[in-house]
C-alpha cells in the first residue's frame, strides 16, 4: 500500500499525510510541482521528525510518478467518484491517490487511474480535509489487505 499526493497546496497537509505514512508505515509519494517550497522547514510544524522516519519519495511532475516503477493499481479519492470507500476492494499493492485540495486533478489523471473512490457526505459540507480522508482511506485499505 502506498500513499501519493498529487500537486498539494497546503504544507500542513503535507505534513499531516508524511506522519500518516510514519504511523502507518506506508511510503509516501509527492507529486510536484507544490503551492509552497517543499522542504523539512516548510514541513517542521506538521510533520514534526517524522520526516526522518517516514518513506517519501518525490517526483518533479506527474510524468515522473507515471514513469516510476510501482506495483499494483492508482486509486483516486475523489468526489466524481462512483464507487464508496467501504464499498471498494483495495488490494495489495495500490497506491491512493489525493488530489490538490484547491482543484483536485485534471482530466488526464482521472484517466490514468485504475481506480476512483469517494468518501459520501451527509451534511451540508462538500468534502474534508484532504489529509482527513487520506487518513480514512488509507486505514480502510489497509484493513481489507491485512484482514
Amino acid at each position: 500500500m502506498r500513499l501519493a499526493a498529487y500537486q498539494p497546496d497546503i504544507a500542513l497537509n503535507v505534513g499531516a499525510m508524511i506522519r500518516l505514512s510514519a504511523c502507518f508505515d506506508v511510503p509516501l509519494d509527492i507529486i510536484e510541482p507544490c503551492g509552497f517550497p517543499l522542504s523539512i522547514k516548510a514541513l517542521k510544524r506538521s510533520a514534526m521528525d517524522y520526516a526522518d522516519i517516514a518513506d517519501i519519495s518525490r517526483h518533479d511532475s506527474w510524468e515522473a510518478f507515471v514513469a516510476a516503477p510501482r506495483q499494483g493499481r492508482v486509486i483516486l479519492m475523489t468526489t466524481r467518484a462512483e464507487d464508496v470507500l467501504w464499498d471498494f476492494q483495495f488490494q495489495a499493492g495500490d497506491t491512493i491517490l489525493m488530489g490538490r485540495e484547491s482543484a483536485g486533478v485534471p482530466q488526464e489523471v482521472h484517466d490514468f487511474c485504475d481506480g476512483r473512490v469517494k468518501l459520501p457526505m451527509f451534511g451540508a459540507a462538500r468534502s474534508l480535509n484532504v489529509a482527513m480522508s487520506a487518513g480514512m482511506a488509507v486505514s480502510e485499505a489497509l484493513r481489507q489487505v491485512r484482514g
